[in-house]
């Protein structure tokens, strides 16, 4: 049975993803493609409906970037967003000038419902408007579906081609009924059924596995990580013992991870497992090492070592599994050949182990999916869920040089952080919070003595992209509460301080 998919031409826009992500959210499948794919491949992929992105260009200069008039003739739906609604017009024999009055930031558009597009649409909503450039003159069988007080052409439409363009952002959150414009196209135009759902993936992804695995044999590096994880599930559930996942435990986890990993990949799963624990390995390489960088090398390269000599005792494979996902497609050159992801830092993993094939089952879903087909696959909702973790693990959250007491430290001021974060109900609130170990020491007083002892910085953040962040505002009383018992439970720490610095110009990370 062929997939129904929505293709999604990439103009360079900064929104390309989270196009992507709504669509997928109104259970259609989509891909993004970069604007010079062939009309043949668009063709061949038989979409039900084609979203032109945004862009930074304009479309009436030399080198902008346009796909041929031709697609229009495909029969196949078209909305334009943004620059694609402009090159959409000038394509098709309209004009396209610059702005007298440059919109950007929430704008109140008059919608009219008769279009397909805002069917149930609020006659007044407020959308997000980005441009320098106007429609200025509509193309030939166009009308106006949309105004604002500075864009008499917020949107256009030609019902009877099935083309319409709307000159603001749907995909964003700042546009309020952006959700159901995107969902009015895809179901109401395009005629989508909506029947992409993890369920679905889950079970296609299983039969497939199984069918191009055949007898083989698979070998996968296991990070404990969500991505890996979740890959390493979906194969075992397709060829079972075929599959050996070599889990190397670097000592850089948070506390207890290891063992959770090794439990629930032992007692739930029919996988081959086997666990390096190296720790003391990667402790001795790590000796005065105290740049972050310098960190992650180190790190990375003894990974591969570990990970080669534990391979070679298994001989040759057929396949080496990789948890790629979506967005590590898209950012590699969207089409061209895509960069092969360095597993958590497993730098050039692929030139040191004897396998023929890489196997990538992942590499069609945005995270939130893979957390999703995670739940489907039953890996439990403790380990699917989990924060973001960095490859290097906790050697980048300390400062300076890394030793196996500062370590037990962090992992011990981390766990009191992450538990009164979910006792005050706020895990599911707060995308990322972890502490991080300064390389600050200061005095201190406890009980009657004087102490010499280093500073825990603490951070949480919230953001939906990760791409920039603000500062969680924390109630004071859970910092009381997280600091209080920080000093007291931890050992060496007499100071607790709280990051209230947004990305920009911070990182999440605090390395």
């Amino acid at each position: 049975m062929e997939r129904e998919s929505v293709i999604v031409l990439d103009f360079g826009g900064q929104y390309n993803q989270l196009i992507a992500r709504r669509v997928r959210e109104c259970n259609v499948y989509c891909e993004v493609l970069p604007y010079f794919t062939s009309l043949e491949e668009i063709r061949g992929k038989n979409p039900k409906g084609i979203i032109f992105t945004g862009g930074p260009a304009s479309v009436y200069a030399e080198d902008s970037p346009k796909c041929p008039k031709e697609i229009f003739q495909l029969g196949v739906p078209v909305l334009g967003i943004c620059y694609g609604a402009q090159l959409m017009t000038y394509l098709l024999g309209g004009r396209v000038e610059q702005a007298p009055v440059r919109e950007y930031g929430r704008t109140e558009v008059e919608v009219n419902n008769s279009c397909k597009l805002f069917d149930g649409v609020n006659g007044n909503t407020v959308c997000w408007m980005s441009h320098t450039d106007y429609i200025a003159e509509m193309a030939p069988g166009f009308e106006i579906a949309a105004h604002s007080k500075s864009c008499p052409v917020a949107a256009v439409q030609n019902p009877e081609k099935n083309l319409y363009a709307v000159q603001f952002h749907p995909e964003v959150v700042h546009t309020v009924e952006g959700t159901k414009m995107l969902s009015n196209f895809l179901f109401k135009v395009c005629g989508c059924k909506g029947d992409w759902k993890m369920d679905s993936f889950v079970e296609t992804s299983i039969r497939a596995l199984r069918e191009k695995i055949g007898d083989k044999k698979v070998l996968c590096a296991l990070s404990g990580g969500v991505d890996s994880s979740v890959a390493a599930v979906l194969i075992s559930k397709a060829v079972g013992k075929q599959l050996t996942c070599i889990f190397v435990d670097h000592g850089l986890l948070r506390k207890n991870e290891g063992d959770e990993v090794e439990e629930v990949f032992t007692k739930q799963f029919d996988l081959n497992f086997i666990r390096v624990n190296a720790q003391k390995q990667f402790y001795d390489k790590l000796a005065g090492a105290e740049e972050p960088e310098d960190k992650r090398k180190i790190i990375g390269e003894e990974f591969i070592r570990v990970f080669e000599a534990e391979a070679k005792k298994i001989g040759a494979v057929d396949y080496l599994v990789q948890g790629t996902i979506y967005p590590d497609v898209i950012e590699s050159g969207l089409g061209k050949s895509a960069v092969i992801k360095s597993h958590h830092n497993v730098g050039g993993l692929p030139d040191y182990v004897d396998f023929k094939e890489i196997i990538e089952p992942l590499r069609d879903l945005f995270k939130d999916e893979v957390r999703k087909a995670g739940l489907e696959l039953g890996i439990p909702e403790k380990l699917v869920r989990r924060q973001p973790f960095p490859g290097p693990g906790l050697a980048i959250r300390i400062i300076g040089e890394v030793t196996e007491e500062k370590i037990q430290m962090l992992q011990d001021a981390d766990a009191i952080f992450r538990e009164e974060i979910a006792n005050a109900g706020l895990d599911k609130k707060v995308n990322q919070y972890f502490a991080a170990l300064t390389n600050m020491r200061s005095v201190g007083v406890m009980g009657d003595e004087r102490t010499y002892d280093y500073a825990i910085a603490l951070r949480a953040v919230t953001t939906t992209d990760f791409m920039t962040a603000e500062f969680a505002e924390l109630p004071w009383e859970l910092l009381g509460k997280v600091s209080n018992r920080i000093v007291n439970e931890v050992k060496h720490v007499n100071r607790v301080l709280y990051d209230c610095t947004g990305k920009p110009p911070a990182t999440i990370e605090f390395e």
